[in-house]
Formats: C-alpha cells, sequence, structure tokens
C-alpha cells in the first residue's frame, strides 16, 4: 500500500513538472502598433510593368527592333564653323592675309619675279685682243634659256644654263662690244637667274656679276677696247 501511495505521489510530481515547462515554452502575442505613414492618404506604388519590345519578324525568325530613338544630325558637323567647309579654304585665306600684311621691297620683288626691265651691268675697258665669256645658273638648274648676243647679232642662239661654267670666245673689235644676254625662258622655279664672267686673254677677270631676269628681258655689258 505505501508503495503504490509512494508511486502516485512520484507521477503527480513529475506531471505538475511537465506544465510548468510548457507553460514556459508558450509564445507571446506582440501587439500591431499602426504607423502614422500607415494612413488612407498613403501613395500607392503601382507594379511596374515589363517593357514589351517592338520586334519585328522575318520569316520564322523574330528580329529586335534595334532603334535607338536618338536623332542623327540633319547637316554635317564642323570645327570650322559655317563659313568654312574645307579646312584647306581656311589656310589659304590665312596665308593670303599675312601675305597682304607683308610689305616686299623692290629689291626682293625683283629676286622672287625677276627683273621686267632691262638691266644695264656697266662697261669696263680692256687693252685684249679677245675675252672670253663664261656662264652659269646660279640657282637650281631648273631649265633656264638665254640667248647671247654682241653688237645686236647673235652669236649663241639658245644657251642651256647649267652648273658649271660654259661660254665661248669673243675677239673684240676696236671700241665698243656690246654684250647682251637675253632671257628666253624662267625655268621651273623662276625667275631666270645666272651669273657671268668676262675673262681677257691673259686671264685677267674684266667683270663678274649676276642677273634675275623675267623671260624677255635682257642683261647688258659693254666691254671697250683701247
Amino acid at each position: 500500500m505505501k508503495r503504490i501511495l509512494s508511486y502516485l505521489i512520484f507521477l503527480f510530481s513529475v506531471c505538475t513538472m511537465h506544465a510548468q515547462l510548457d507553460s514556459k515554452s508558450k509564445s507571446i502575442a506582440i501587439p500591431v502598433v499602426k504607423s502614422k505613414d500607415d494612413t488612407a492618404d498613403s501613395k500607392k506604388i503601382d507594379p511596374l510593368t515589363p517593357k514589351t519590345e517592338n520586334n519585328q519578324t522575318f520569316g520564322s525568325l523574330n528580329v529586335p527592333d534595334l532603334t535607338t530613338g536618338v536623332e542623327t544630325p540633319k547637316k554635317q558637323f564642323s570645327l570650322f564653323g559655317e563659313e568654312f567647309g574645307n579646312p584647306g579654304e581656311l589656310y589659304k585665306k590665312q596665308l593670303d592675309k599675312n601675305l597682304e600684311n607683308v610689305k616686299l621691297s623692290p629689291e626682293e620683288v625683283e629676286q622672287r619675279n625677276g627683273s621686267k626691265t632691262n638691266q644695264y651691268l656697266g662697261d669696263f675697258k680692256t687693252k685684249a685682243e679677245s675675252v672670253n665669256i663664261v656662264y652659269r645658273d646660279h640657282g637650281a638648274v631648273d631649265g633656264d634659256l638665254i640667248q647671247v648676243l654682241v653688237n645686236d647679232d647673235v652669236v649663241q642662239a639658245r644657251v642651256f644654263l647649267n652648273s658649271g661654267f660654259s661660254g665661248f670666245k669673243l675677239s673684240l673689235q676696236k671700241g665698243f662690244n656690246k654684250i647682251d644676254f637675253l632671257a628666253l625662258n624662267q625655268g621651273e622655279s623662276g625667275p631666270n637667274t645666272a651669273e657671268f664672267k668676262v675673262v681677257d686673254d691673259m686671264g685677267n677677270l674684266i667683270s663678274r656679276n649676276q642677273w634675275n631676269l623675267a623671260t624677255g628681258v635682257k642683261a647688258t655689258i659693254i666691254v671697250v677696247k683701247e
């Protein structure tokens, strides 16, 4: 009897402890607190709708529309503005403007374009019976041609001016001997450029000079035989 009573007491104690543990593990309800922003006036956000692509069909294939929606400019863009469509025109106009501002002396103009008036290069006296007259192109060899006349008679009809001296021997008549060098052209780079020397039969230099001539212009010297 005592054993049965002890068993009942033990069983009752175990049940009581189990009930206490269950009561501790129960969840606690948290009351809902309503936010101030949750009002009827709050803006409603619409769900995003997927953008439909404007595709085109080509046969059995579905080809997407590749247009960007950006309009291309109707007129080609130019760094030089509306006035200069070609950069070369800008350079040419600027160069012409710079040349207008540069004032050349008459000597510089003659050096660049050649003299357009006949040149008298002096008269020289000698007792020699003859002289050697030689000439060459003192600039770039560009095809300069001359004609040589003595007392208005042609003695060298067409001479090509090279880089080295070439010429002829002239027997002098008593008194004046007029020698003309006529420019037949201005070569490729212009003007007609030459250097000449007159040397007597003893090797003495009588005259030495240069010319820059336009086409059709003469350079003249006079050798006087005493």
